[in-house]
């Protein structure tokens, strides 16, 4: 995939955000990775989706975090996503959304839980919500911190990235990600509506239990050597 390749599925993954109902005005953004030029295109801060144009994507290098090509302001979450790709070898797509539900659980500082199946279809463990920001990294260095927070809480916990593919940003919202642009914004879709049934499911039962073989089977169908959801690729 060429960079004007690159440009256009960010672009669209982005309008794929607002076609979901997963931001309202400009409150979202998403960026994929050129891994072999080592370049982030991201969505142009507080660009209307309206008027927006693949053209205005804002081409960043990963390693500096300086702006390659583009007239226009990367979005101010730009930090969050290129501490993502530092860490995180095989995400290839990160979108940042203020969908509802996910940023209630957010607000609420507590994890998104699999408590069905819907959710263990793409996420193999509970959604984490990371730490809160101390003052000195919130004044330091906010949106780079908000980054590094996350992927602090997927190594303390020992989860990986590529299985759980989101955290939520303490009293913030969600990021998630994928092995494209694109693919990162399905996985927000998908959590939105896991963070809503969720939260449904606290009100009629918070003591229900999970059974493990079951997240762990519906999981595995789709994911992995031994998957069979779906058809077989040519």
């Amino acid at each position: 995939m060429n960079l004007s390749e690159l440009k256009e599925e960010v672009f669209e993954a982005n309008l794929a955000l607002v076609k979901m109902g997963l931001v309202l005005h400009t409150w979202g953004n998403a960026s994929g990775i050129d891994r072999e030029r080592g370049l982030v295109v991201i969505k142009p801060s507080g660009v209307p989706y309206a008027t927006m144009r693949a053209e205005d994507m804002v081409v960043l290098a990963l390693a500096s975090g300086e702006v390659v090509e583009g007239d226009l302001r990367a979005s101010t979450d730009a930090p969050t996503h290129l501490a993502i790709y530092r860490a995180f070898a095989g995400v290839g797509g990160v979108v940042h959304t203020h969908s509802s539900h996910a940023v209630a659980w957010a607000q609420a500082q507590r994890d998104i839980p699999i408590v069905g199946t819907t959710c263990a279809d793409y996420f193999y463990r509970s959604i984490p919500c990371c730490r809160a920001l101390t003052r000195e990294e919130i004044e330091r260095d906010y949106e780079g911190a908000t980054g590094d927070v996350i992927v602090e809480t997927f190594r303390e916990r020992g989860l990986d990235p590529l299985a759980t593919p989101a955290a939520l940003a303490r009293n913030h919202g969600p990021f998630v990600w994928g092995k494209s642009a694109s693919d990162a914004a399905y996985n927000a879709s998908v959590l939105e509506e896991s963070a809503k049934t969720a939260f449904m499911t606290a009100l009629l039962n918070p003591a229900l239990p999970v059974d493990e073989n079951l997240i762990e089977k519906h999981y595995s169908r789709k994911h992995g050597p031994n998957a069979y959801y779906g058809q077989k690729k040519s």
